[in-house]
């Protein structure tokens, strides 16, 4: 007997990398996503058959991470036993709209997936909270993937066209109901990033010094002004800038949400391009261009969205000027081309 699990990709409006720094971050579900059916197995094989990929692949439940496409579903399928939900393996089915490489959280949503699934094959009781973390566990102990637990508390409780605006020390969260009068556009660069090529682990460790120097796991609780005259070092003083302002700027674009202001909101998501760019050095020229452009050809406001190096951009655009503006965009890069929209 097969059983179907389902999880949305996610576009971070603002508040990145400071998911594993104690900020506040601002995700929201897309209507794009991925569907997993399971079938469990009292053998230890893990197969696993995609519809993005020709191959079946076929491991053992014990196998450790090999760089493989298909070590996420493993390590699920792993996080699974370990949680009592299936006793052996499993065969996995999966069909995905989640564009590979594109930062929307394709893995976040593949583990959850599949320990949904998991759950209702072993008729579990843990509630979706409990999930997100059994899921960042995956990626951190057993893929090596450093992430905080922003994307997978996205895609595990929010719904497609609503934001989850989650503090990530507490787990604490609520949902907004976004504006009417725009769009957030997500728009794939045309460059292909993948967490796992050390860059993202990179920014980490940088923080985890900056956190060492300043006596504090939470680098979003401290004031972006004693930072900035800090002896800390470069690039670590920077790092821990960029924590402390993106923090502030997600409460700002939170309560810009809540008041309809939308001139704050881009101006909010416009400085944490930059400070992206700037402070975090986690951009990249054609990035950089689509966002400017973007925003000379209407948008009211745009910025890089995921880990960076490459994937996605996200615009908060003016819903009648919307295709006119897309066109534009997509006209001026022809590598790029239109993800989803919220």
């Amino acid at each position: 007997m097969a059983f179907a699990g389902y999880a949305p990709g996610r576009v971070n409006l603002i508040g990145e990398h400071i998911d594993y720094n104690g900020g506040m971050v601002l995700p929201a579900a897309l209507s794009i996503g991925l569907e997993v059916e399971l079938a469990p197995r009292t053998d230890g094989v893990v197969t696993v058959a995609a519809d993005s990929y020709d191959e079946v692949a076929r491991r053992s439940i014990d196998d450790g991470a090999n760089g493989h496409w298909s070590d996420p579903a493993v390590g699920a399928v792993r996080e699974a036993r370990a949680l009592g939900l299936v006793d052996g393996g499993a065969s996995l089915t999966i069909r995905s709209t989640i564009p590979q490489g594109s930062g929307l959280s394709s893995s976040a949503a593949l583990i959850v997936a599949i320990l949904k699934a998991a759950r209702d094959a072993g008729q579990g009781t843990q509630g979706d909270v409990e999930l997100a973390v059994a899921a960042r566990r995956v990626e951190n102990d057993y893929m090596g993937v450093p992430c905080g637990i922003m994307d997978q508390m996205a895609v595990a409780v929010a719904a497609p066209g609503t934001a989850i605006a989650l503090d990530t020390e507490s787990l604490d969260y609520e949902i907004a109901v976004l504006p009417q009068s725009h769009d957030f556009v997500v728009l794939h660069s045309g460059v292909t990033r993948k967490l796992a090529d050390g860059r993202y682990k990179e920014r980490k460790l940088e923080c985890d010094r900056a956190k060492a120097f300043f006596g504090t796991a939470n680098l979003c609780s401290l004031e972006p002004e004693d930072i900035a005259g800090s002896a800390l070092e470069e690039p670590y003083r920077s790092r821990a800038l960029h924590c402390a302002t993106e923090h502030r700027r997600v409460l700002a674009a939170l309560a810009a949400i809540k008041a309809g202001d939308i001139g704050t909101l881009a101006g909010a998501m416009a400085q944490s391009h930059a400070s992206m760019r700037d402070d975090f050095a986690v951009s990249l020229p054609p990035i950089d261009a689509l966002v400017a452009d973007a925003m000379t050809m209407g948008a009211d406001g745009a910025r890089l969205t995921g880990g960076g190096f490459g994937g996605c951009i996200v615009a908060l655009v003016d819903k009648g000027a919307r295709e006119d503006w897309l066109g534009s965009v997509l006209a001026a890069h022809p590598d790029a081309r239109f993800v989803a929209s919220v």
